[in-house]
């Protein structure tokens, strides 16, 4: 199995405001996550970690630049295998639940695995040992609106470690919580992230979230900057 679960190497990207104006919001991106790691990425709104994010996940594609997924290349991968690769290798957690309000929290996450062709008794075992996991086994059978935004968070987790991930990629998973809601939530999701032993990349403003990881990377002007020596921080 490979170590490294996600590799960028001068990624760029820019968007066109009009003719003649264009916006870099990637300079040559250079980016390695190994398995285990819990990596922050830190930067104000509209710097470009959103977009970042987004390429490493495989929804949107850099002006240049490689990227690898797992040990391998998906440069130029085609639609096919982009999904295929998000399907299978890929977790993402988001600051709003995006739940399906008409499925229960155990259905959320059972139809990603149906979707990857696992059995529907062994998808309903898997959603019910990681909704145990996150300690909200009891509300299994509940509609996203009958749980608290805490519960839709982590039923969300669960539905990004649904088919097993390698990489982990999560755009302000705590944003939409108050201070002590994000602090239990957080402490699931690093706590799941240790347990599996997969690369997570996480972006947040909260810097005290950020100091708990691994790593903080922050994003300057387009460019990536280590703002703390790697460390094993704790949970």
């Amino acid at each position: 199995m490979n170590d490294i679960v996600l590799s960028l190497h001068g990624i760029e990207k820019t968007y066109a405001k009009g003719r003649a104006d264009a916006v870099p919001v990637l300079r040559g991106i250079d980016l390695t996550l190994r398995a285990g790691e819990v990596v922050a990425l830190v930067a104000p709104s509209g710097a470009g970690k959103s977009t970042l994010l987004h390429i490493a996940g495989l929804l949107d594609s850099a002006d240049t630049g490689k990227i690898g997924i797992d040990g391998t290349d998906m440069t130029g991968a085609n639609d096919r295998r982009r999904t295929a690769a998000r399907r299978t290798s890929i977790g993402f957690v988001y600051q709003f639940h995006h739940l399906l309000p008409e499925f229960s929290a155990a259905e959320n996450i059972i139809l990603p695995q149906l979707a990857n062709g696992t059995s529907e008794k062994d998808a309903a075992a898997r959603a019910a040992s990681l909704l145990d996991r996150v300690g909200i086994a009891h509300r299994a059978s509940h509609r996203p609106a009958a749980l608290s935004g805490g519960e839709q968070q982590r039923v969300a987790f669960c539905r990004a470690m649904a088919n097993s991930p390698r990489l982990l990629l999560a755009d302000e998973p705590t944003g939409n919580l108050d201070p002590a809601t994000s602090d239990q939530v957080f402490s699931t999701l690093i706590a799941l992230a240790r347990e599996t032993g997969l690369g997570a990349l996480i972006a947040t403003h909260n810097l005290d979230l950020a100091a708990r990881m691994d790593r903080i990377l922050r994003l300057d002007a387009g460019r990536l900057i280590e703002a703390t020596p790697q460390g094993g921080a704790q949970p």
